[in-house]
């Protein structure tokens, strides 16, 4: 999966309002987004709608894994061979994958998974190991989280 280019450039500032607004409360309503930006209601719903089709934003629910039972979360970094990109595009299409980055450093790929237990866990980084590609993993188990937010606007 190929992520689409920064779109800072191509977007306005009552845009960017709205994606803040977002940010703040995905709940909130058109027509209080509307009011905070000085559009109407169903411009801002015109807005949002061009801004998740042309997938500079998405609306999802974000949800506490453990509370629904994916008991164990890990960072794994991944050193490849020379196709990074297409061996970071294999590990992004697991399931059990929520997040994946090419990086420079150390590692040449990090992926975050969220899975049910230790046994599951076992499961997909032996699965990782398995994609071609993939030279070597080094996972990061997570013991507490301490921050997880998306709120950092839009600069």
């Amino acid at each position: 999966m190929t992520l689409p280019p920064p779109a800072s450039a191509g977007i306005d500032e009552i845009s960017k309002e709205i994606i803040e607004q977002l940010q703040e409360d995905g709940r909130r309503s058109y027509a209080a987004i509307g009011k905070a930006v000085g559009l109407s209601e169903a411009a801002v719903r015109q807005r949002v709608q061009k801004l998740a089709d042309s997938q500079i934003m998405q609306i999802v629910a974000v949800t506490n894994p453990l509370e629904l039972g994916f008991t164990r979360q890990a960072m794994i970094s991944i050193v490849a061979a020379s196709d990074i990109s297409s061996t970071a595009d294999r590990i992004a299409e697991l399931p059990e994958v929520d997040y994946c980055v090419v990086t420079a450093g150390n590692a040449d790929i990090l992926a975050e998974v969220i899975c049910s237990s230790d046994e599951d866990l076992l499961r997909v980084i032996s699965t990782i190991r398995g994609i071609e590609g993939v030279l070597s993993t080094n996972t990061f188990t997570y013991l507490s989280l301490k921050k997880q937010e998306y709120n950092w606007g839009t600069r």
